[in-house]
């Protein structure tokens, strides 16, 4: 079978989902609170935030296309090996029943 190890649990997530907002955050209130910065600086700001959102919605994206394709991949073998089982089971059986009584 087609193993892809992944050790995320709820806990892990939950620590890095608390690390992105906490991103978000501290660079929207760099944003903020920089009187001294010009608008140009801050608008190079605003659209690293905004390329660091695009990556993480596509990196999300891609781990869930991964886990599709695994899922897909081991359902197609298990398949493929029930359907094995099932032709060499019933090649051991004889045609007539009444053998079986």
């Amino acid at each position: 079978m087609y193993n892809n190890d992944k050790p995320d649990n709820t806990v892990i997530m939950m620590f890095n989902l608390a690390g992105v907002a906490a991103a978000y955050g501290l660079l929207t209130l760099s944003l903020y609170m920089s009187p001294d910065v010009p608008l140009s600086t801050k608008g190079f700001w605003g659209m690293g935030i905004l390329m660091l959102t695009l990556s993480l919605v596509n990196f999300v994206k891609y781990r869930f296309d991964n886990q599709a394709r695994i899922d897909r991949i081991n359902r197609i073998e298990e398949a493929k090996n029930e359907k094995l089982l099932e032709d060499y089971v019933g090649d051991n059986y004889p045609d007539d029943k009444k053998d079986l009584r």
